[in-house]
């Protein structure tokens, strides 16, 4: 193919094309807003993945999806559906006839734009409830339990022997079913609150 002087000028402008475009992509400013999310802001997310008292430990990480966006003075900083990161602060399994569960979570980061951005955030525990009330049910009516089928089959001697009987049944029982760990499905929904600012950049 004998290239004439037409597609010479063709090739050259195609080079010199290219290159206006390589350099006005290198000299255009960058057009993205910097927003700055203040302290208590609230971030709401979604759990990726189940968490509890029982089986989750200190130091865990997890995965979030941002649930509504964090819009500032009319900017979405943080978009819904952002990828979230976070990490288990506090974890204690219930225990059996006291000792109540606790689990509190932080979030770590959040990734906007591709971008990944640290941010400090606090959230309240959550607790497990109390033994007490359930406990003392539990002991307190078997032994009236015992005491009644004691009294019917031998009297009041046998009232005084089925009431600490029926105590150490009630008493297995609120050991065998006592436990109140603290489970957290996917998709369960967390609300964290920042604990400092963070600047985080908006395209424009």
């Amino acid at each position: 193919m004998i290239l004439t002087k037409r597609h010479y000028l063709m090739i050259g402008g195609s080079v010199l094309l290219a290159a206006v475009l390589t350099l006005a992509a290198t000299t255009l400013p960058d057009r993205s807003d910097p927003v700055t999310l203040p302290e208590n802001t609230a971030i709401r997310v979604t759990l990726d993945q189940a968490l509890s008292s029982d089986l989750s430990k200190p130091g865990d990480r997890f995965d979030a999806t941002v649930s509504e966006p964090v819009v500032i003075d009319g900017k979405t900083a943080i978009p819904q559906g952002a990828h979230a990161e976070g990490w288990v602060v506090d974890a204690r399994q219930s225990g059996r006839l006291m000792g109540r569960a606790r689990l509190q979570l932080a979030l770590q980061s959040v990734a906007v734009d591709g971008n990944g951005y640290y941010v400090r955030t606090v959230a309240s525990p959550r607790i497990g409830r109390d033994h007490k009330k359930r406990n003392l049910a539990w002991i307190g009516g078997g032994a009236a339990g015992g005491a009644v089928v004691g009294a019917l089959a031998g009297g009041g001697t046998g009232a005084l022997i089925g009431g600490p009987i029926g105590a150490g049944a009630g008493t297995t029982a609120a050991l065998l079913t006592g436990k109140k760990d603290i489970k957290l499905a996917p998709e369960t929904p967390v609300t964290f609150k920042l604990a400092e600012p963070v600047t985080i950049k908006v395209k424009g």
